[in-house]
């Protein structure tokens, strides 16, 4: 499983607008791509314009390729994408251990 794991800026002042929208990308438009596993959303509490989004795909390739290159990629950023102060950081991980 491949961790993918976006840290995203919005706009001051657009937290529950922006919660709701990605909740409903998510669930509307990156579930349906090939090879997703889930997902969390985490809100800062210092910084509430900052979410950690975490996505779990199969492979590297699901989300690079599969997802980033197919319409699904433009739905989603059609949905977020007003929201975002400057382009998330995004970057991939390999699970090493986790609990029980």
């Amino acid at each position: 499983m491949i961790l993918e794991l976006a840290d995203i800026r919005i706009h001051p002042g657009q937290q529950t607008a922006f919660d709701e929208a990605i909740e409903r990308g998510l669930i509307t438009v990156i579930s349906k791509a090939k090879g997703f596993q889930g997902f969390k959303v985490n809100k800062g509490i210092e910084s509430p314009e900052r979410y950690i989004l975490q996505i779990f795909w199969a492979t590297l390739e699901d989300h690079t390729v599969g997802f980033r290159e197919s319409p699904l990629f433009t739905e989603w950023r059609a949905i977020v994408g007003p929201f975002f102060a400057a382009p998330p950081n995004v970057e991939h991980y390999n699970l090493v251990t986790k609990s029980a």
